[in-house]
């Protein structure tokens, strides 16, 4: 790592998640602003678009190395290159998936996870039907050939999307061979040493709280 890129990951660790979370909203919108043929944007033009307050973006984006011209904003071309950086989409990430069903063969055909920095190389599975088939030109191998392929791509993700029963077990033996974070898609809560990063993506949890929502609505 060199110095600029430890002072820039030390300035990452003091931003708050929900704001990490706001800020590739932010990074989307620009674009479609910059495709409408717009040079410069405001956090007010931003906060008509996304229903955010004009305020929260610009603290947002507070914690991004950029400032805007007074009555004029942010340089459009600008804010997107500072932002795609700051979010690490402008490095490629590589990844394994674990667990190649429904959604994780979703997730191999989604070449759009690339733009922000993230490229699946390789798949693991059990199915006989799949393991050395591949998908979206990604290959499938048995679980079992993990730690061999461990050792011939340079990967440090695992994105897991295995049955719930097994979760534990495929997490415990992604760490065991040397994978560094993991993007979870179970609903299961999985246990990892402190220095392992975890980001829960369960599509169930978020079901939960939008079928609350829209039944507290129908209420009142």
């Amino acid at each position: 790592m060199t110095t600029n890129q430890a002072i820039q990951y030390k300035d990452s660790m003091k931003v708050p998640e929900p704001t990490l979370r706001r800020l590739p909203w932010y990074l989307s919108n620009v674009k479609l602003l910059k495709q409408r043929g717009e040079r410069f944007v405001s956090s007010t033009q931003i906060s008509k678009e996304i229903n955010i307050d004009a305020s929260q973006i610009a603290k947002d984006l507070s914690y991004v190395n950029i400032s805007g011209r007074t009555r004029v904003g942010y340089e459009v071309d600008t804010l997107i290159a500072v932002l795609e950086d700051f979010l690490g989409f402008t490095d490629m990430h590589k990844a394994f998936l674990f667990g190649v069903g429904s959604l994780g063969g979703a997730l191999l055909r989604d070449s759009g996870l690339k733009h922000f920095g993230l490229e699946i190389v390789a798949a693991f599975d059990v199915n006989p039907e799949l393991v050395g088939t591949t998908l979206n030109g990604i290959p499938i191998f048995h679980s079992d050939d993990f730690e061999r392929k461990m050792r011939e791509y340079d990967v440090n993700i695992g994105v897991l999307t295995v049955p719930i029963e097994i979760a534990q077990q495929i997490t415990d033996t992604m760490i065991t061979g040397g994978i560094k974070a993991v993007w979870n898609f179970t609903p299961f809560r999985i246990r990892v040493p402190e220095n392992i990063v975890v980001q829960n993506t369960s599509l169930y949890a978020h079901l939960a709280v939008m079928f609350n929502r829209l039944n507290f609505n129908e209420i009142k």
